[in-house]
Formats: structure tokens, C-alpha cells, sequence
């Protein structure tokens, strides 16, 4: 086992920690060795199509991969554990988050070591440790301030994980001198020490995959699980994974993202958030892309909708579950009108996924769970929808490209300065869910609100009084905007704002756009 891997090649930048065993250390290197050829080989490539998008190419769907998507065949069957997966909630490995989502009555549960969590070394170690006491029902906590014991109820939901994008390091912790591929680390390390006793207990390791671009980027992950399988001696197919659907290559690619999977797939999921943000970035030199007020690209409309009934259509066919997207709201207190206006945007959303043929949604506060619940109830009468096959859709390249209308106003770009900054404060201060404005904001938000911004100075967008949004104004509304957060946000002068200005700022007005916040926001964690 792990041939060739000699561990003294792997060195901790941070003390040591128990869960870093030599045998994981022997594993993470195997891993790193074997596959970060092929991943620098996909990241370059990535480089190389946005390229070709800002000449002026667009999307496609490849003539290679024809046979692909005309041939009749479909992905490995799914656990039974995984029939039903009606309501999914999402958040951050924090300890009581863990134990709340695990006791929150949902089907899944994703512990997120990507958009929702900050990575600090400390926030992934610990993240780690509590899904290991949580796969063990040894988790609990005991409130300090309170004295409150959180526990686990006889009944959960069903564990997933998703780790890093591929685009992501891990400083610290360094193979033959670099710092080893965030996934890479994320992956590993749950898998050596889980997916055995997942198994066990009559689950599985079960995994989230974000940001692919690409069905080679799908390949490289099959054959990682290929990898971890013999050398942690797992069952032959035993790892499952649902990809998300959030970058507008892969909009292109989800037969083909399907098959490499086949035997490790557990279906596709509508990524809604980064999806638009990745729409902003792949057609960055488009004039004609430039998007409307976020408020105004919804589900129903223009690429989002397309690429959502798509996705269903290409799922049912391959016998995979096709997974709706994030209601962010959270429960507003003290204000009833609001409340009901929240939830109701929340009941239309699912229904129209669940009417669609959706097989399951995603929520990110508890409190939307039975909301969400009651209207798959209403309209699934089974544990999912693969019967339900769309013959009746078809989706073109145009209406994947599909730009919806709507206006641009100064209230959407005070509202992507407000929001942007605020995340990102939190986000360098190692908090990765914020809540914000009523929503459950994670890393996807930030990307948008800067995305756009660049957008509308790349391309002199005007908003609706006429006025043309440049550098010069996107300077005098953050400035205003700085100042009015001071007023509203507490402990504004303790928090780190002034960073967030400099790097929301950076990334909002420079020459050339930056492929992901995170990379240069990561710099400033310790």
C-alpha cells in the first residue's frame, strides 16, 4: 500500500494534529504524486478556453463527444440509502452546525469544506474532527455560555462532503516542497479516516464536487476514487459523487461529466449561485452578455432556466438524480410581513422545481426544511422523479447563452458593495456563512457581487437614470457605502473592512478580471 510514497516528502507548516497519522500522510502523498501532474495539466487548459471565450468563442457542444450523448447508456445504481434525497441542507463543519444540520429532518446533509467555510487551518482540522465524531455518533457539544448540550437524534441525515474546487491550495501542508491541491486534501483526509466506517454503518462515502469545467476534470476525480478505493481498501465502486452543475462549460458537458462518473455518480445539481457568477466570467469580454440587476436572473429566466431543465432531462435519461438549487433565506424575526414574503418566494421556487422534475432541493437554514419538504411531498409521491424523462424539453446552445432583460440600477450596485463587503470581511476573519440581509450568504455572493461590478465598468453599462457606471463612480459609492456600514454593522472599527475594501476594490476595478476571490483573499488567512 501506497507504493512509493515515502511520507518524510510531506512536511506540516502548522503544529502537529492527531487526526495526521504517518498512514494518512503515506496516502495524501500517493494522492498528491499520482494525480497534480494531471491537475495542473486541466488548470492550464482552463486558462487556455477562457482564452478562446474572450476572443470571442463561445460554448459549445463538443463534436468529439457526440457518441456520448446520443448513446444509450446509464450511470452505476445508487445505494439505496440514496433513493431519496427530497430535501438537502447545506452549511459550514462547524461543530453545532454539524450536529444541528445531522438533526434537521433533511434527507442529506452537505458538510461544505468549500464556499461556506473559510480555510483556516484551524476551521479545516476542526471541520474534520467533528465529521469524524459525527460518522462515529460521538459528536456533542456543550454551550459554554449556556450550558445547552447538542446531541444527535436516533435519526439523521444522510452524510455528504464536498471539498475544495480544483482550483484551490492547501498551505499548509507542503509535498516535495508545494503546497498540496486543496480537494486533494479535503478528500483525503475524510476518506482515510470515514468511508470504511461509513460502509459499516450502512452508508457510504459520499462526496459533493464543485466548479468542474469540464468532463476531463470529471475523469480526473473517477480515477481518484478509483485510486482511494484500492488503497484504502474499499469496495470496488463504493465512493458516489453529485456533481455540481455551476460553471458554464460543464452546462455543456453533463452527459459527458455523467459517463466518466458512471460508476461513481450519484447524479447532477443545479449550482445556481456560482453558475451565474460563472457566467459573468466565461463571457467577461461579451458586451452582450452583461447581465440586469441580480434580482432579475431567477430560475425562470433566460440560461438559468435552460441549463435547469436541461439538466434534469440529461439525469432522468442516465437513471441519475437531478438535484435543484439553494433557497438562501432564513427565517426573519420580528417581522411577520417579511417572513411571509421570504417563505413564500421560497414556495415558488420549489415548486416550480419539483414541478419541473427536479428530485430533490437544497435549503440553507433548518427552518426551511419543512417548507421544502411539504411541497416535494405534495407533487413526489415516490422517493424521486427518474421517470419523469422531459422528452418534451429541448435546449439549444443559443438558449444556454440566453441573456435575460431587465434593469440595471444604482440600488443593485450599492447592494453588491454592501453584501461584497461584508462577506468578505467575515470570510478573511475565518467565517465562511454569513448571514446577510435576511439570506444565508456564502462565498458564490461575493463572487457575483464583484463579478458584476467588473462587468458593468468593463463594458460602461448605464443604469436606469442614465448614468454610466465607471471607476470613478464605483469609488464615490463605495466610499458612501463604507460609511453607511459603519452606522449599521457592530464593532465596525474591530472588524477588517479596511481589507475587504482593498481586495473587493482590487478585484472590482482591475484590468484584468481575477478568475476566483478566493485565491488572493486566501493570502491574508493566517
Amino acid at each position: 500500500m501506497f507504493a512509493n510514497s515515502k511520507s518524510m516528502a510531506l512536511n506540516w507548516t502548522s503544529p502537529e494534529h492527531a487526526l495526521l497519522t504517518e498512514p494518512l500522510r503515506a496516502f495524501l502523498v500517493a494522492m498528491t504524486r499520482t494525480f497534480r501532474p494531471r491537475l495542473e495539466e486541466l488548470l492550464a487548459r482552463r486558462v487556455v478556453r477562457q482564452k478562446e471565450f474572450d476572443a470571442g468563442l463561445l460554448p459549445t457542444f463538443l463534436p468529439e463527444t457526440a457518441d456520448v450523448r446520443s448513446g444509450d447508456w446509464k450511470i452505476a445504481p445508487v445505494p439505496e440509502v440514496l433513493a431519496d434525497r427530497r430535501v438537502e441542507i447545506t452549511g459550514p463543519v462547524d461543530r453545532k452546525m454539524v450536529i444541528n444540520a445531522l438533526n434537521a429532518g433533511t434527507n442529506v446533509y452537505m458538510a461544505d469544506f468549500e464556499d461556506s467555510t473559510s480555510p483556516t487551518w484551524e476551521n479545516l482540522l476542526e471541520g474534520q474532527v467533528n465529521l469524524r465524531d459525527a460518522v462515529r455518533r460521538t459528536i456533542e457539544l456543550t454551550q459554554k455560555e449556556t450550558g445547552k448540550k447538542y446531541t444527535l437524534a436516533e435519526k439523521t441525515a444522510t452524510l455528504f462532503v464536498r471539498p475544495r474546487g480544483l482550483h484551490l491550495s492547501e498551505k499548509h501542508v507542503l509535498v516535495d516542497g508545494r503546497a498540496i491541491p486543496g480537494p486533494f486534501f479535503d478528500f483525503g483526509v475524510f476518506a482515510f479516516h470515514n468511508a470504511k466506517e461509513q460502509l459499516a454503518r450502512g452508508a457510504g462515502p459520499f462526496f459533493y464536487l464543485p466548479k468542474l469545467e469540464s468532463h476531463l476534470e470529471a475523469r480526473l476525480w473517477n480515477d481518484i476514487f478509483v485510486f482511494a478505493e484500492t488503497e484504502l481498501g474499499l469496495p470496488k465502486n463504493s465512493i458516489k459523487a453529485t456533481v455540481l452543475i455551476e460553471t458554464l462549460p460543464a452546462a455543456f458537458e453533463m452527459d459527458e461529466i455523467l459517463c466518466e462518473l458512471r460508476d461513481h455518480s450519484a447524479g447532477l445539481n443545479c449550482g445556481r449561485w456560482d453558475y451565474i457568477f460563472s457566467f459573468i466570467k466565461k463571457r467577461r469580454t461579451d458586451a452582450k452578455a452583461v447581465l440586469p440587476d441580480r434580482a432579475q436572473v431567477t430560475m425562470a429566466t433566460g440560461f438559468l432556466s435552460a441549463y435547469s431543465k436541461l439538466l434534469i432531462k440529461t439525469c432522468h435519461r442516465r437513471g441519475a438524480h437531478a438535484m435543484g438549487g439553494m433557497a438562501a433565506q432564513i427565517p426573519i424575526k420580528n417581522d411577520e410581513e417579511k417572513n411571509a414574503q421570504a417563505f413564500a418566494k421560497v414556495r415558488a421556487d420549489k415548486e416550480r422545481e419539483v414541478k419541473n422534475g427536479h428530485d430533490g432541493t437544497w435549503v440553507a437554514h433548518p427552518g426551511l426544511v419543512a417548507l421544502a419538504k411539504e411541497v416535494f411531498d405534495a407533487h413526489m409521491s415516490g422517493p424521486n422523479q427518474l421517470d419523469v424523462l422531459r422528452e418534451d424539453v429541448e435546449v439549444t446552445e443559443a438558449d444556454l447563452l440566453a441573456v435575460p432583460e431587465g434593469p440595471k440600477t444604482d440600488e443593485a450596485l450599492r447592494h453588491n458593495i454592501r453584501v461584497g463587503l461584508q462577506y468578505v470581511e467575515a470570510w478573511i476573519r475565518g467565517l465562511g456563512c454569513v448571514p446577510i440581509y435576511n439570506l444565508m450568504e456564502d462565498a458564490a455572493t461575493a463572487e457575483i457581487s464583484r463579478a458584476q461590478i467588473w462587468q458593468w465598468i468593463r463594458h460602461s453599462a448605464k443604469t436606469d437614470d442614465g448614468a454610466v457606471v465607471d471607476r470613478a463612480r464605483f469609488e464615490k459609492t463605495l466610499a458612501e457605502e463604507i460609511e453607511g456600514l459603519k452606522k449599521e454593522v457592530p464593532n465596525f472599527e474591530s472588524g477588517r473592512f479596511t481589507d475587504a475594501a482593498r481586495i473587493f476594490s482590487n478585484l472590482s476595478t482591475a484590468s484584468t478580471f481575477a478568475d476566483f476571490l478566493t485565491l488572493p483573499a486566501y493570502e491574508e488567512l493566517p
